[in-house]
């Protein structure tokens, strides 16, 4: 594996981490057709614990089966595969050292009324598995939300310590906070500062809309002038509130939508230096063929060439 110099200035801004997170960091970071551009393209497939089976798989029947995620991901040429333990479990053998991957660690359902995710794996099960990382998500504004950062502060010390890297979903719902405002700018930049203050090496949230949720937010916002005008603005502004870029920020696919309206959204977060797209629901509930046409696309876009 080549270590292109753009992935060693992204290492660099990781001062206290081993060789071992470092060197994890980098085999997604250099994987697939993206390696070496300092972006990513990541498949995470946990929606069968989030939203059920059916609602999940039902669209694209084949991808009930584990083995799907794993080629998907390895045919399009993606940088990593993420997912909780049974589905890395199920072609752990089979798919070993072709992919980088990333146990999911906690999970939600939604038969569940708390705002809150069970821990359903270990950094052990990572180690076992051979995964380059852990994945955790805390939900900022659930009334839940410090056992969670707690949880993943011993978690990533751990994981940390054993040479695997960190991936924070950080996702704000839950509390006094509106629907709208699970996606508001001042909350997804405030998310994202939260998950790298937790120490986080790759953090994930959702696309920022030009909503302003918090009122002594907004207030800020207006007298500093901060451009939300656009998504790319609005993602250079979350990625500020990441280090000021010195962490890498990808972007979840969200709903189900149109291609062109998914291949407008991915030049917003290109544009705007996101990291790149972690996507899920966009990409497996469609036929494999398109499914591997939308990748090559979005691979474009963050390559510059669509």
């Amino acid at each position: 594996m080549r270590i292109s110099q753009r992935v060693r200035r992204i290492l660099s801004n990781y001062e206290s981490d081993t060789p071992g997170s470092k060197a994890n960091l980098a085999r997604i970071l250099s994987h697939g057709r993206l390696g070496g551009t300092g972006r990513m393209v990541i498949l995470p497939v946990d929606q069968g614990f989030e939203h059920g089976p059916a609602r999940s798989f039902a669209p694209n029947p084949p991808a009930y089966d584990p083995h799907y995620h794993y080629q998907l991901a390895i045919d399009a040429g993606l940088n990593a595969y993420a997912a909780p333990l049974g589905m890395l479990e199920a072609g752990a053998d089979t798919f070993a050292g072709a992919i980088p991957t990333i146990l999911k660690v906690n999970s939600a359902n939604s038969l569940a009324r708390l705002k809150d995710q069970a821990i359903t794996a270990s950094v052990g099960d990572a180690l076992r598995l051979g995964c380059a990382a852990i994945g955790f998500t805390i939900y900022p504004a659930s009334d839940d939300q410090f056992s969670m950062m707690e949880e993943i502060r011993e978690m990533a010390e751990e994981a940390k310590a054993l040479g695997l890297a960190v991936v924070v979903w950080s996702y704000p719902r839950g509390g006094d906070l509106t629907k709208e405002g699970e996606t508001a700018v001042d909350i997804c930049a405030y998310a994202a500062h939260m998950a790298a203050l937790l120490g986080a090496h790759i953090i994930k949230v959702k696309p920022p809309t030009a909503h302003l949720e918090l009122p002594e937010a907004k207030k800020v916002y207006e007298a500093q002038k901060i451009d939300i005008s656009t998504l790319a603005k609005r993602v250079a502004h979350v990625m500020q509130a990441s280090f000021n870029g010195r962490r890498l920020v990808v972007f979840s696919g969200g709903n189900p939508k149109s291609l062109d309206e998914f291949f407008d959204e991915v030049r917003g977060l290109r544009d705007g230096g996101a990291s790149g797209s972690i996507i899920g629901r966009n990409t497996f509930q469609r036929p494999r063929d398109e499914a591997l046409k939308m990748l090559d696309t979005i691979i474009d876009i963050y390559r510059g060439k669509a």
